[in-house]
């Protein structure tokens, strides 16, 4: 099979139509380690805004229980982009996400802000590591399905094109990326909890590379230190590197969902009504019946 059978798929389809369809191949088979990255990312960049770290500093969340709510919110969208928003668990892992968020008061802007990250940052991941380009079925579908999924979850006002929604995320976060304190302590948290990945000795050195990987307004946004352009360069040319390395591997016949992987906060498997804050597991669960475990 060609590297690339799952491009020449893509381009026969609709991005609208077949929008379902063309993620799944896009997180499942195509970019599935740099779509992760991208949402790592994507994550980061919505906690550079003040009203939405201090909610989330409140909760106590992202501080306290730093994996399993990074755990629980790639398990629901990774829920949604393998089986499709319509599906029995898609829909029941939007279902999960409403009841969770509606607890919580969220501004309109703020919930269109966190879904644009949705579609722009794997994209423009792509257009820096990616082994190949995205095309342009590629990103419309994007749009679309996160469009979906936003009208899903009662989103309000989400812009109508893939340019327009663009646009909203630019200007959004020339507006609302400020410093706060409490951007600092959820953005701290967060990147400890991806250090703690790796060996104790190997975290020090680490670290400067994570701040690599976050651009100017996000480092002022948490008041992180800057890194050298050595260290920014050496970051870049890995990331690049490793799409070199992929583009040249056999194709991807199996897919690799972040549902599949090793989960950290459920080695033994999940299932649906494992995923929430733990102090709202209980009420959560009497209002909704979910599917069996994921093993």
């Amino acid at each position: 099979m060609s590297k690339y059978h799952n491009l020449q798929r893509i381009q026969q389809l609709d991005p609208q139509k077949d929008r379902c369809k063309i993620c799944h191949l896009i997180a499942g088979y195509e970019f599935p380690w740099d779509v992760v990255r991208a949402l790592e990312i994507a994550l980061l960049r919505t906690f550079c805004v003040p009203s939405i770290s201090q909610l989330l500093n409140k909760t106590g969340e992202f501080r306290l229980h730093t994996q399993k709510r990074y755990d629980d919110t790639a398990l629901l969208v990774a829920e949604i982009i393998k089986w499709g928003y319509d599906s029995d668990r898609g829909s029941q892992a939007i279902q999960r996400m409403n009841q969770i968020h509606g607890r919580f008061p969220i501004s309109n802007e703020d919930f269109l802000y966190v879904l644009s990250t949705f579609i722009y940052e794997p994209i423009r991941w792509n257009q820096r590591f990616g082994w190949r380009l995205m095309c342009e079925t590629e990103k419309q579908a994007c749009y679309y399905f996160w469009q979906a999924i936003g009208e899903r979850m009662q989103i309000k006002n989400i812009p109508p094109n893939y340019a327009a929604f663009e646009q909203f995320n630019r200007e959004y976060e020339r507006k609302n990326f400020h410093y706060s304190s409490t951007n600092r302590q959820v953005g701290e948290a967060t990147i400890k909890m991806f250090l703690g990945w790796f060996p104790s000795w190997l975290r020090p050195v680490l670290q400067p590379g994570v701040y690599a990987m976050l651009d100017e307004k996000m480092l002022d946004a948490f008041g992180f230190p800057h890194p050298s352009p050595q260290m920014r360069s050496l970051v870049e040319n890995s990331l690049k590197l490793r799409g070199n390395l992929v583009r040249i591997l056999p194709p991807r016949t199996q897919p690799e969902f972040f549902t599949d992987s090793q989960l950290r906060s459920y080695p033994q498997g999940y299932k649906l009504t494992d995923l929430g804050p733990e102090k709202m597991l209980d009420s959560l669960n009497q209002h909704q019946s979910l599917s069996d475990d994921n093993k």
